[in-house]
C-alpha cells in the first residue's frame, strides 16, 4: 500500500492508503501517533499459539424459546427462507457501570439461527441492525457448510435492539444530529443538538449512560459464552462488532477460540484522525458505487453530479417525508452514506437517488429511517451509537476546533467530509471517558482472522490493517472490493472464513482476494 499523511487544520493526523489491485503480500504501515511521528518497526507476531479445536456446549443454562414469527417481522424485507428457524433466550450480565461495579444487571436478547452443534456468536455494528436480526440475515446468506457446523448466536448489544434499547434522544433532535449541510456552514447546530441529546440521555439512562461501551459489551459476550456452556468463544464480528471481539481477546485471552473480525475499526485514540480516514473510505466507496452503476447502465448517470444536483435542489426547495420529517441536503447525504455501507442495496440506492431527483424522496428516506424513527420493536439506532462511541473515545473538541475539522474534511472529501465530521460533534457534550483506553492487542492469543475491504465507507482498510498490526496474533486478508465488510459479499473471503472456522486452516498473512 502507498502511504501518505494528511494534516488537518488543527494538526490532526490521518493515514490514508490505496489498496493494490494485484494479488500478493501486503506491507503493513508503521504505527501512527497523534504527533505525526512513526515508530520504527512492525510488532512481531507471537509464535507457537495454536488455533484451538472446536468444542461443543457442556451444561448450557440458556432457555431457548421459539421466536420465529417475531424474528421474521423484525427482519422484514428481504425475507429469510422458510427453512430457517429461530429461537431466542435472555442473557443476564452485570451492568458494571464505572465506579459501581456489579451493582445492577442488564438483560440481553440472544437469537439462535440454525441447528449446528457449535455455537458461533455474531456481533454487529452498534449503528447497524441489532445482532439478532443481523445473525438471522447472515444465516440466510452464508453457504450451507456454516450452518451444518455452527448455530449462529446473534446478540443484541447492550442499549440496542431488544437489549434495553437506549431510546434517550428526543425525536426532533435525532434529525438535527444528522442534518449538517455537506457544502456550507459549520457544526454549531449539530453541537447544539448534541447538547440537548446528552442532557436528556443523562436523565433517561442514569447509571447506564457511561456503561454502554465496547469493553463492557465484551464482558456481556463472555457471560453469553458461559451461559452457552462453552469453554472458549468462537465468534464472528462485523464492523465495530469486531472491536468488541478485539477487546474480548484483550480482556479474556484464555477464552479465545476461533474468531473472524470483518472490518475491525482503527483502534487509534485520536477519533478525529480516525474519522478522516473514514471519510476517505466513503469517497472511495462512492467511486466504486459509480463504477457499479455504470456497469449496470443504471438510470442515475454520474452519482457525484446527481448528488450535487440533489443537494442544490433540496436547498432551494426543502422537502419533507410522508410523515412530515424535514429532508434537507444533510439528511439526504447521510441517507446516501448509509446506503453505501450496504453493498446488497446499491441498485436500490441508485434507483432511490434517481427518484429523489424527480421529487420522490421516500425511497431515499428509507435508508435513514432506522435513525429517525423509534419504536419499541425497532428502536432508533443513533441513541446507542452515540452512547457507545462517545464512551469508547476520549476525544472532545471545542466548537471552533469542530468547525476547523469540518472545513478541512469538507475540502478534501466534498461529498462525505461533513457527514462523517459531524460525528465528532455528537460527543462534544458527552461525559469524557475517565478509564484508560484498552490495549489494541495482547500476546498469548490464538490466531485471529482479520478481514478488510479495500473501499469500506465505515471501517476503511487502512484502519483494519492498523488494528491487525497491533494484534500480535492477527492474520489479515483483504478483499479488493467495496462496501462495509466482506462477508458474505466476497466468495473468496467467505471461503477463507469457512476454512478458518471449520477446518482450522490459517491463510497466509496479507492474502488478497479479487473484487
Amino acid at each position: 500500500m502507498r502511504r501518505r499523511r494528511t494534516r488537518l487544520l488543527v494538526a490532526l493526523l490521518a493515514l490514508v492508503s490505496a489498496a493494490g489491485c494485484a494479488a500478493g503480500p501486503s506491507v503493513r504501515p508503521a504505527l501512527v501517533e497523534n504527533d505525526g511521528k512513526t515508530t520504527g518497526s512492525t510488532p512481531t507476531r507471537a509464535p507457537g499459539v495454536p488455533l484451538p479445536p472446536l468444542g461443543e456446549p457442556q451444561s448450557p443454562t440458556l432457555k431457548w424459546a421459539d421466536c420465529d414469527d417475531d424474528t421474521r417481522q423484525r427482519v422484514g424485507t428481504p425475507a429469510v427462507p422458510d427453512s430457517l428457524h429461530f429461537t431466542c433466550a435472555r442473557v443476564t450480565a452485570p451492568l458494571d457501570a464505572p465506579g459501581e461495579p456489579r451493582r445492577s444487571v442488564v438483560r440481553l436478547l440472544a437469537l439462535k439461527a440454525g441447528s449446528g452443534p457449535v455455537p458461533l456468536v455474531v456481533v454487529n455494528d452498534v449503528d447497524g441492525e441489532p445482532g439478532s436480526v443481523y445473525a438471522a440475515r447472515l444465516a440466510a446468506a452464508l453457504p450451507p457448510a456454516f450452518l451444518e457446523k455452527f448455530s449462529l448466536i446473534g446478540l443484541d448489544r447492550r442499549g440496542t435492539g431488544l437489549s434495553g434499547a437506549a431510546q434517550c434522544v428526543p425525536p426532533d433532535i435525532r434529525h438535527d444530529l444528522i442534518d449538517a449541510d455537506p457544502a456550507q456552514g459549520g457544526l454549531g447546530d449539530v453541537l447544539d443538538a448534541a447538547r440537548k441529546a446528552g442532557q436528556q440521555c443523562a436523565i433517561e439512562l442514569d447509571d447506564s449512560q457511561t456503561a454502554l461501551d465496547s469493553w463492557r459489551a465484551a464482558g456481556d459476550v463472555d457471560e453469553l459464552r458461559k451461559q452457552l456452556g462453552m469453554e472458549r468463544l468462537d465468534a464472528l464480528g462485523h464492523g465495530d462488532g469486531s472491536k468488541v471481539l478485539a477487546e474480548y481477546a484483550v480482556r479474556f485471552p484464555a477464552q479465545v477460540g476461533r474468531m473472524v473480525l470483518d472490518g475491525v475499526p482503527d483502534p487509534g485514540a485520536d477519533t478525529a484522525a480516525v474519522l478522516d480516514a473514514v471519510a476517505a473510505g466513503a469517497q472511495s466507496t462512492l467511486d466504486a458505487f459509480a463504477a457499479d452503476c455504470a456497469a449496470r447502465h443504471c438510470a442515475l448517470g454520474d452519482p457525484k453530479a446527481a448528488l450535487a444536483a440533489l443537494t442544490d435542489q433540496l436547498r432551494r426547495t426543502p422537502a419533507s417525508t410522508a410523515d412530515d420529517v424535514a429532508f434537507g441536503p444533510g439528511v439526504a447525504m447521510f441517507a446516501v452514506y448509509t446506503g453505501l455501507t450496504q453493498r446488497a442495496r446499491w441498485a436500490e440506492l441508485a434507483d432511490a437517488l434517481t427518484a429523489a431527483r424527480t421529487g420522490n424522496i421516500e425511497p431515499l428516506a428509507a435508508f435513514v429511517s432506522p435513525v429517525l424513527h423509534d419504536t419499541r420493536a425497532q428502536p432508533s439506532r443513533i441513541d446507542a451509537t452515540i452512547a457507545t462511541r462517545c464512551n469508547d473515545s476520549q476525544t472532545r473538541l471545542s466548537a471552533d476546533q469542530l468547525d476547523q475539522v469540518a472545513a478541512g474534511m469538507r475540502a478534501k472529501y466534498p461529498q462525505f467530509g461533513t457527514v462523517v465530521a459531524q460525528q465528532l460533534a455528537w460527543c462534544g457534550p458527552w461525559p469524557v471517558r475517565t478509564e484508560p483506553l484498552p490495549a489494541p492487542g495482547v500476546p498469548g492469543v490464538p490466531p485471529i482472522l482479520v478481514a478488510a475491504t479495500a473501499a469500506d465507507p465505515a471501517t476503511p482498510q487502512v484502519g483494519s490493517t492498523r488494528a491487525a498490526d497491533q494484534m500480535p496474533s492477527a492474520v489479515s486478508i483483504t478483499w479488493q472490493g467495496a462496501g462495509h465488510g466482506a462477508l458474505p459479499a466476497s466468495p473468496c473471503i467467505t471461503e477463507a472464513a469457512r476454512a478458518f472456522l471449520i477446518d482450522g486452516k490459517i491463510p497466509t498473512d496479507g492474502t488478497l482476494c479479487p473484487a
